[in-house]
């Protein structure tokens, strides 16, 4: 392929230096804003719906996304473009019938709520539950993106890791959540002008999509198969629809906007999202089925993209999968602090501790997790266990999600829940989910086994031992929180004192187009040129819109004031 830059060239380390840098300035611009608690864990509930929204759509994968799916899509075909596409239901029925409820919940972390709802045991049972689960599921991620970088660059896998893990616990541990939705916006462009690019790159190397389609194996482009049958796509649903109305990362995104409309439309944002994006990034994974057949699965997306893309936009992706690797982490150890901050710090140790004093404990926790993260990372990529990541990732959630999930979501719902059904069920869905594990059960089976056994046991528990006087009392006053809307803040005037997002989008994704253009005297073949003049100039006209957008914004604030 003439545009194929084959491995990393000068060229490429501008653009992934300069991006690096760029990030870490993003993080570091927030860093003066983050006064209190309220605002490193939740935005101060200022930060708008789009960009709520967009940082969702980006926390809810990473490169593990790409490395894992790929894999999947490499192997069998359509069934991973199937089985992503159930997200899209998930978030639907979440933006429906639930977003508008986390934000009436009025909370900073997404455990605080089940003190005033169940009790102070159920909410630290949770929230010391849920840590340890989130950073193995981070330890994967990282794997994923240790992948992709050892792939890119030539590095050893351990070195990957741990570069990567350094660089994205930097930046999150400056600029609070402020500065991973704004980054995740801008990572959101990045990657998608570099990921596009490769449909038509892919396309090309098999004659076109007839050709993609002729020359791939008999069902690959059937929307289930032998190993993912319908029953599995049904089963694996269930565990999405529980894990992405829980998943503490992504239900900050709903209350850390100023009202339930918006977090309503932070919901619609991302199925829309998520129907779109799944055929575009693992087409490319299929296609490779042809042009790279003896290709390692695990890797397939680095392979890809240092066969076919030009000098430059190499670069440019590997900062895309960086991008979609430090949102889900940064989101992940800025929730999961928020959880050690909030329900474990202030609940248990200092309870009038200063606002100042949080923010410095939630940069400390932050670190904690982090680093605790790469090691997870480092102690998998050293003691690989069977099976891929994917697989890998479905078990881990099916012991753990499910049993957690689903009290939180019936402390929402159902208002005769009560504090002993709810840990029951959680405790017998545990259980349930380990033996089945220890004992090697399918991942379909492990998921439907806690359900199962957690929605009767809290269920049965719930009206057998409803609750008690005091509990009620706590029920009743959750209740009418619920039942009470947000006040909306005045349109412009809600991020008074915050800086505008578009103007710190703008700059940056500007920024990024001038990285590109400035690989240019590096290129040699024509088309390749011809290609990062492209990607520069669209990054450069996006930024400048946004940044006009701004200026708008700025006057109409002036002019009512």
């Amino acid at each position: 392929m003439i545009l194929a830059a084959e491995q990393l060239q000068h060229g490429d380390y501008v653009v992934l230096v300069g991006y690096f840098i760029l990030m870490l300035g993003i993080g570091a611009y927030f860093y003066r804003y983050m006064r209190g608690i309220g605002d490193y864990f939740s935005g101060g509930n200022r930060i708008p719906w789009w960009l709520s929204g967009v940082s969702f759509y980006m926390s809810s994968f990473s490169a593990f996304t790409f490395v894992a799916y790929s894999e999947l899509a490499y192997k069998h075909g359509f069934v991973a473009v199937t089985l992503y596409w159930v997200t899209a239901p998930a978030v639907l029925i979440g933006a429906l019938l639930l977003s508008w409820r986390w934000r009436r919940a009025r909370i900073v972390s997404p455990v605080e709520y089940l003190e005033s709802r169940f009790s102070l045991g159920i909410r630290q049972t949770f929230a010391w539950t849920n840590v340890p689960v989130r950073i193995i599921d981070d330890g994967l991620r990282l794997l994923a993106i240790g992948y992709f970088v050892s792939r890119g660059l030539g590095l050893p896998l351990e070195k990957s890791i741990f570069w990567s893990g350094v660089i994205i616990l930097v930046y999150t541990f400056m600029g609070g959540l402020w500065a991973v939705t704004v980054t995740d916006f801008l990572q959101f462009i990045v990657m998608m002008a570099g990921i596009v690019l490769l449909v038509p790159l892919s396309l090309a190397r098999v004659g076109g999509f007839s050709g993609l389609v002729s020359g791939s194996p008999k069902g690959f482009f059937c929307w289930t198969d032998t190993e993912h049958p319908w029953s599995y796509v049904l089963v694996f649903f269930l565990l999405i629809l529980l894990m992405y109305n829980t998943n503490f990362a992504l239900v900050q995104r709903y209350y850390c906007v100023r009202d339930e409309r918006d977090a309503r439309r932070v919901g619609l944002l991302v199925a829309g999202l998520n129907v779109l994006g799944p055929p575009i990034f693992f087409l490319p994974a299929m296609a490779a089925r042809q042009f790279l057949p003896d290709a390692d699965p695990a890797k397939i997306y680095g392979a890809i993209c240092v066969t076919l893309l030009p000098v430059g936009t190499l670069g440019l992706i590997i900062a895309a999968m960086f991008s979609a690797t430090m949102s889900a982490l940064s989101s992940d150890y800025n929730v999961v602090a928020s959880v050690l901050t909030n329900d474990v710090y202030r609940r248990l140790i200092d309870r009038n501790a200063s606002e100042r004093r949080l923010v410095l404990v939630g940069r400390a926790m932050t670190l904690l997790i982090g680093v605790i993260a790469l090691g997870v990372a480092m102690f998998i990529a050293v003691y690989k266990g069977e099976g891929t990541l994917f697989r890998k990732m479905v078990k881990l959630f099916s012991v753990a999600g499910p049993p957690m999930a689903i009290p939180m979501l019936a402390g929402l719902l159902w208002r005769r829940c009560s504090n002993i059904g709810a840990l029951s069920g959680f405790l017998c869905g545990v259980i349930v989910g380990l033996t089945a594990f220890t004992f090697g059960a399918a991942e379909n089976i492990i998921t439907l086994a806690t359900i199962g056994t957690t929605l009767v046991i809290m269920v049965v528990a719930s009206l057998v031992f409803p609750a008690g006087p005091a509990e009620r009392v706590r029920n009743r006053d959750f209740a009418d929180r619920l039942d009470n809307p947000v006040e909306t803040p005045d349109t412009l005037d809600h991020l008074h004192g915050v800086p505008s997002p578009f103007k710190v989008v703008g700059i940056s994704t500007a920024l990024v187009g001038v990285l590109v253009l400035l690989v240019l005297p590096y290129v040699e073949d024509k088309i390749a040129f011809v290609t990062d003049l492209g990607v520069g100039l669209v990054l450069i006209v996006i930024g400048g819109v946004m940044y006009m957008f701004h200026i708008l914004r700025s006057t109409a604030r002036e002019n009512k004031l």
